[in-house]
């Protein structure tokens, strides 16, 4: 058995949370941030277990930027 390491990029939708694997494009949900992680690794264990199933070749790289925005508010505070 191999072991992989994969993203996990989740985001808050409506009452739950969404997560998503970009390397495989495979996505899950649940009602918290830990049920959505462990969704999406279930999702992805299923998928792999398909031997026609392609593993990735190259990982993305993820990280974060920081942008100036004039008094603007973001989606959903104070509406």
């Amino acid at each position: 058995m191999e072991k992989y390491t994969l993203s996990a990029v989740v985001n808050r939708e409506d009452d739950g949370f969404v997560s998503w694997c970009p390397e495989l494009d495979i996505a899950s949900q649940g009602d918290t941030i830990e049920e959505a992680v462990e969704n999406l690794k279930d999702a992805i264990e299923l998928y792999l277990e398909d031997e026609d199933a392609e593993l990735p070749v190259k990982h993305p790289l993820i990280t974060t930027v920081e942008v100036n925005v004039n008094n603007k508010t973001p989606s959903g505070v104070g509406a």
